[in-house]
């Protein structure tokens, strides 16, 4: 996703995840964004202003030039911010933000700005898991101008293994990303979201399998899209490479290789979801007979049976209730959109979004897709190729515009 010119300011705090903010700033500066950087006193002790200047093409701020404009610099910054990101957020740091205190020039940009803000914390957990630590994170998650990414559970620097492991740079790109396209709003907020992502395997044998060459980009951005937007997300998906997996926030998944068992793990958790949109490239047809052990070449059949697999997304129609809606979404090659609104009616979907494979940058495996939505009342919304993310949030626009 492209950012040409978003204005991103970077707070980073004193700890040892500082180091990971290089990371950020770089991809940043990459996709084109505006950045700038203030650093604490803390944050000085793990990486310096010419690190962070360097990587932003810009100065880096530190409380020495608190007072050293025309203008006082937290102003000049806090008007300037499109999003502000704080990262490694740290426990000295969340408790100022949580009481509205502002010692030293970062904590004085928050309070001088009114855009969205991004938190990232790292700690020990220890500090991470005390009750006075867990109150100013709740009253700061309970605040709509503050949204979270991280932390996670891991080896720490203290050589503890647990909790308060800061995000890694992609997912927190993907967050930040996300704030910039909806402005930082929540209007997923006690929604209950199932997603389903990615290929289905049908082996034959131990080895080899029937499948296709969906990757699940587009499912876990969808995914990704809901959870920043306030949602509580379920996402069922077929074999992902691990730094999609890496990239996934921390909400529920379920893992799954066949139809039969995405069969399954939808079917467990649509009873409970308000939305359930089906992305994943499901098998049509699967071999008759499967092998224990591995066919010899030579005992390969010239003529492969096969049958049909459970036609997921047609129960799902069937099971529907009132109070929920089901979108599909529909690969094709050519005309895109008589067939995706037959797909519809015959699977009496709510919505559908038709995406073509044949054209060049978008389908299976691309970071970019293009896509016509259509709707059970009549709605057909075009979008023009864009990233998967952006793609994911203008569904989720168009999905709530959905009457019931």
């Amino acid at each position: 996703m492209r950012l040409n010119q978003r204005r991103v300011l970077i707070g980073v705090g004193g700890g040892i995840a500082a180091y990971k903010v290089c990371g950020v700033i770089s991809q940043l500066f990459q996709a084109g964004a505006e950045v700038r950087g203030i650093l604490t006193a803390g944050a000085t002790k793990f990486i310096t202003p010419l690190t962070v200047a360097t990587l932003s093409r810009h100065q880096a701020y530190t409380d020495a030039d608190f007072w050293q404009s025309s203008r006082p610099l937290h102003i000049e910054l806090g008007e300037w911010a499109e999003v502000l990101i704080i990262a490694p957020l740290t426990a000295n740091t969340m408790g100022k933000l949580a009481y509205g205190l502002a010692d030293n020039l970062l904590t004085n940009t928050v309070l001088a700005s009114r855009c969205p803000l991004l938190l990232a914390p790292a700690m020990n957990t220890e500090m991470w898991e005390q009750l006075a630590v867990q109150k100013n994170w709740k009253r700061l998650k309970n605040d709509p101008r503050y949204h979270s990414v991280g932390p996670g559970a891991g080896l720490l620097a203290c050589d503890r293994l647990g909790m308060g492991r800061m995000a890694e740079p992609g997912e927190i790109i993907v967050a930040l990303q996300s704030l910039l396209l909806t402005g930082g709003k929540r209007d997923l907020a006690g929604k209950r979201i199932l997603i389903s992502a990615g290929g289905t395997r049908e082996y034959l044998d131990p080895v080899r399998f029937i499948g296709n060459p969906a990757t699940g980009k587009m499912g876990v951005a969808l995914a990704q899209a809901a959870f920043y937007r306030g949602a509580e997300v379920t996402l069922v998906h077929g074999p992902l490479d691990t730094s999609l997996l890496a990239s996934l926030p921390n909400f529920r998944t379920i893992s799954v290789v066949s139809a039969a068992e995405m069969e399954d793990g939808m079917l467990r958790a649509f009873r409970e979801a308000d939305w359930i949109v089906m992305n994943a490239a499901v098998a049509d047809v699967k071999p008759a007979y499967y092998s224990a052990e591995k066919l010899a070449k030579q005992a390969l059949p010239s003529a492969l049976e096969l049958e049909a697999v459970p036609d997921i997304i047609a129960q799902l129609g069937n099971l529907k209730q009132p109070s929920q809606k089901l979108i599909g979404f529909a690969a094709q090659t050519g005309d895109i959109v008589q067939p995706a609104r037959e797909k519809m009616a015959r699977k009496k979907l709510d919505a559908i979004a038709a995406n073509p494979v044949d054209q060049p940058l978008v389908g299976f495996g691309s970071d970019s897709n293009q896509a016509i939505f259509l709707d059970a009342q009549g709605r057909i919304e075009q979008v023009d190729l864009c990233s998967k993310l952006e793609l994911a949030h203008r569904l989720f626009d168009f999905i709530i515009k959905i009457p019931g």
